[in-house]
């Protein structure tokens, strides 16, 4: 545990300090990896750029060159930006979370720091997955899905190819990593919540039917309009709600457990001793 970090209450002029110092160390942490992806910028959307080679591939184009278009003079440029602020993001997020945890944790008890950091660590490491199965599986199927839109041309048919614009690729696939990654995140959300005593197993089973219709309500509004996304992001929803129910019944079986280890201690201490 860091030594600056103590068990005492403060007045309001030192949170507001410790507020700042958190902050600098936040923004400063955000600005220079800004500065470094916006350097890479290029490279990065390069590696952005990868799942749709991968769906011509798929889509049997194998034969055409992977194009991208920018219709502004300035588009490509915010662009690049959008990028280094999106990899500024994931490379900061570590720091930010950790200067989060220092500002909060003075308001905590030691049993509650312990129990809140395994989430500062589950819940980059489940973003991370959402962002993998976005990059290696949804993307490309999504971008298939649209490339077998095409029309080849011929005779009484006109040729009709797509060609994205940079930036409406790099929103798509930037909304389907946001998306994928914020939906990851709900065992870690319904664990803490179950923790703090806001809820509990039987309340989530019990919302399980309105749970799915939301799931399906939100991977229509994040997702673009086509089934293959929607659905894509859907079902984890759905899978990832039954393991937090799955999860709030562990955490509420070792609360029991402890409860009644210590019950019995009590019992114990509480006898007198048959010697006597």
């Amino acid at each position: 545990m860091s030594g600056d970090i103590e068990d005492k209450p403060q007045p309001l002029i030192e949170h507001l300090i410790e507020l700042r110092k958190r902050l600098m160390w936040a923004v400063g942490a955000f600005f220079i990896a800004f500065l470094v992806c916006f350097y890479f910028a290029k490279q990065l959307f390069n590696l952005l750029v990868l799942p749709f080679k991968w769906a011509v591939s798929w889509a049997g184009l194998s034969h055409r060159n992977v194009e991208l278009i920018y219709t502004a003079p300035q588009e490509f440029f915010f662009t690049q930006i959008k990028v280094a602020m999106f990899g500024a993001l994931v490379i900061a997020f570590p720091v930010i979370a950790q200067q989060v945890y220092k500002f909060v944790a003075p308001g905590l008890y030691k049993n509650e720091r312990a129990a809140f950091l395994p989430f500062l660590v589950a819940s980059p490491i489940l973003f991370l997955i959402g962002a993998a199965l976005v990059y290696f599986f949804f993307t490309p199927m999504v971008m298939w899905f649209f490339l077998a839109m095409e029309q080849g041309g011929g005779e009484g048919q006109v040729s009709i190819q797509l060609l994205p614009k940079v930036s409406e690729y790099l929103s798509l696939i930037m909304s389907l990593i946001f998306a994928f990654g914020l939906v990851f995140q709900l065992p870690v959300i319904s664990s803490l919540l179950v923790r703090t005593g806001f809820i509990d197993s039987k309340a989530l089973a019990d919302k399980r039917k309105y749970a799915i219709v939301i799931a399906f309500v939100v991977a229509a509004v994040l997702t673009p309009p086509d089934p293959v996304s929607q659905i894509g992001l859907a079902l984890p929803a759905i899978l990832l709600y039954e393991i937090s129910i799955y999860t709030a019944r562990l955490i509420e079986r070792q609360r029991a457990s402890a409860s009644n280890a210590k019950d019995a201690e009590n019992e114990v201490a509480a006898t007198p001793d048959e010697a006597d």
